[in-house]
């Protein structure tokens, strides 16, 4: 019995750190659940719950937690494995998930968290940067992008929370997501507004931080692509694509391109 148990354990090893095709086709389909499992959670946000949607959000739910137990059991610092980033966000997704059929369905949102996940898995970078010359020639403007839209849904998801049953004017998703916009954008077109003292206090909140932290991730995703290359001389990290000379410096640099 241990030795079937062992020969499991090296299976699923194998899975998850292997460069044979057979592995890395496993890692592949897990990035399509992660990537179908975001783009599910985003449409189901705006949409009711139904019997179809709960056995959908029971079943991702199972597929969820058995992965998660598959890196416990080959992890070696299992004390440590699920105080990791990645870790805690998969236990907030896979409660709510499981739980979807009896909590309130105003928490539902703590699936989106599952998009960082996708983004700070390290195989998951690994295998994309492999596998796509466009993720890796644009790596970081899509981790801007995908931080972006889950921070907007975060606060999307707060207003909702705190407003829903107390705001006449925010009944639903759209209202709270068109209300967030609006005051991250700094429009303020004023026809909704938070009503309380907490709709207050979160509304003041999003003006001084959510504003700033928006303005910071829309910057990243627009302004002009640049390449990681440590000058060696000042140590600057970001040039053009085709920079001979360091900005700062002026130092001669010889940065990898695809050539001719």
């Amino acid at each position: 019995m241990n030795s079937r148990f062992k020969d499991l354990r090296a299976r699923v090893y194998y899975l998850y750190n292997s460069e044979e095709p057979a592995a890395e086709g496993y890692r592949v389909s897990l990035i399509c659940i992660d990537v179908g499992s975001i783009l599910f959670f985003l449409a189901t946000s705006f949409l009711p719950s139904t019997p179809a949607i709960l056995a959908v959000d029971f079943f991702l739910g199972l597929l969820f937690l058995a992965e998660i137990l598959a890196r416990f059991w080959i992890s070696r610092r299992k004390i440590t494995f699920f105080f990791k980033f990645g870790a805690i966000t998969d236990l907030v997704v896979i409660a709510s998930l499981l739980l979807a059929p009896i909590v309130t369905e105003n928490f539902a949102f703590l699936r989106v968290l599952r998009a960082l996940r996708l983004l700070r898995s390290h195989h998951t970078i690994t295998e994309l940067r492999s596998k796509s010359r466009f993720f890796a020639q644009n790596e970081e403007i899509l981790h801007s992008i995908v931080n972006l839209v889950v921070f907007i849904f975060v606060c999307t998801a707060l207003v909702y929370v705190l407003q829903v049953k107390q705001n006449p004017s925010i009944n639903n998703y759209i209202d709270a997501l068109y209300f967030t916009v609006a005051t991250l954008t700094t429009t303020g077109f004023g026809d909704i507004t938070l009503v309380g003292d907490y709709g207050h206090f979160l509304a003041v909140l999003i003006m001084i931080f959510g504003i700033s932290l928006f303005v910071r991730l829309a910057q990243t995703v627009f302004r002009p692509a640049k390449v990681h290359y440590e000058c060696p001389v000042c140590g600057l990290l970001r040039h053009e694509p085709d920079a001979v000379h360091c900005k700062h410096c002026g130092e001669v640099l010889h940065i990898e391109t695809e050539g001719a």
